[in-house]
């Protein structure tokens, strides 16, 4: 299989890689991209054999270049080349890009027409309509990478959806899921990066302890799969062994359940409609023990709430809803916004935004980008958050 993987240094990047370097007869890698990171990419790209790097900032081109000298990969640099090399053939594009910066070239790899192993919700959430709109048109097939997406991706009966009542997101509550609201205005970045389970990048660590994440996983299954948002559901499991849920008419209710390694999800992908191996770890359901499940409590986290009236509101609401994110957990990140600002935010940014009409229809990824723009320059005006 010819592979391309769209953010190779981040998490999703490297276990996609891990399981690449395990199974070297079953992949060729095409192309690698990174945002600035030069040298971690040129050492990823020579270890895979990959025949093109590519770093999104223009700067750290004379840095990849030079670490690829002699090797005989192409090295580019700057967002194009990103969309370009998205764009060379390959039988499957790991779209692990984070952030609204993950849309063109997604986007780039979907009018190819070839398989997308989805990791980067924000294509869904900034742009879901025209996202998947443009996958129909090219005959693009969109395999869900996220655990939760995975999991029902696994368990629904697509020639039986209508018998679907529901599906269920799981969530792991994050580092604070037993916090007091008061509690969490103090909390810093370093509790917040805690994750219990997961080893995750910064950016998503934030989002899972606010469960913005969450709130994104509604959206994205929402455009994912042919269901209506009153019956996508979100249950807190603390362990993070059961991923994902469908519940039936006739009441069964049908669970992908694994041990919280992001390498399974990704191994599902890539292998799809087969299965491949793994050294992620086996179940010990007996040593277990014990899952719990709760319901998310609304008020310590009402970003879930936020997330969805956002989806109701329509595409452009939820593309500001992430650009106001995106700004937020960076400030938070640098100390310059306290956690419980991150959502207050978003809050006010999306009031303020409806209130202009600045949430109209989006008929182009043009419109995406205008959104998203003014709802960033918002969230630095209301959180006062420019450096």
């Amino acid at each position: 299989m010819r592979l391309t993987v769209l953010g190779a240094t981040g998490s999703i990047g490297t276990s996609t890689l891990d399981l690449v370097a395990r199974n070297p007869e079953r992949f060729e890698v095409v192309a690698v991209t990174a945002n600035a990171r030069a040298e971690e990419l040129a050492r990823l790209a020579i270890r895979m054999r990959a025949r093109h790097a590519v770093v999104a900032d223009p700067a750290a081109h004379g840095a990849l270049k030079a670490a690829l000298a002699g090797s005989g990969i192409t090295a580019a640099a700057g967002a194009r080349a990103v969309c370009e090399a998205a764009a060379l053939p390959a039988d499957m594009v790991v779209a692990a890009i984070v952030g609204a910066a993950g849309l063109g070239p997604t986007l780039a790899a979907v009018a190819r027409g070839t398989t997308i192993a989805l990791a980067n919700k924000e294509c869904l959430v900034c742009a879901g309509d025209l996202f998947m709109r443009a996958a129909r048109e090219a005959s693009a097939t969109i395999l869900p990478v996220d655990s939760e997406h995975n999991a029902v991706f696994q368990v629904l009966e697509r020639g039986n959806v209508e018998q679907v009542e529901k599906l269920i997101l799981t969530a792991s509550g994050g580092p604070f899921r037993t916090l007091a609201l008061e509690e969490m205005r103090g909390v810093t970045p370093e509790e917040a990066l805690r994750h219990p389970n997961w080893s995750m990048g910064a950016r998503i660590s934030i989002d899972s302890a606010t469960m913005m994440n969450k709130g994104f996983e509604i959206i994205e299954a929402r455009h994912l799969f042919p269901l209506r948002p009153d019956q996508i559901d979100v249950l807190v499991h603390p362990q993070s062994v059961v991923h994902g849920m469908v519940q039936y008419r006739d009441g069964s209710l049908l669970a992908q359940m694994g041990a919280p390694d992001m390498r399974t999800p990704i191994a599902h992908c890539l292998a799809w409609p087969r299965r491949m191996g793994t050294p992620a770890e086996r179940l010990d359901l007996a040593a277990l023990g014990t899952l719990t499940f709760e319901a998310p409590d609304p008020v310590r986290f009402p970003a879930l709430r936020l997330a969805r009236e956002a989806l109701a509101a329509g595409t452009a609401a939820t593309a500001a809803l992430n650009a106001v994110d995106e700004v937020m957990v960076k400030a938070f990140l640098a100390r310059r916004a306290g956690f419980l600002d991150i959502v207050t935010t978003a809050e006010r940014v999306l009031e303020r935004m409806a209130g202009t009409s600045g949430l109209g229809e989006m008929t182009s990824t043009d419109d995406v980008f205008a959104v998203d723009a003014t709802a960033r320059r918002l969230a630095g005006e209301i959180a006062g958050t420019e450096p």
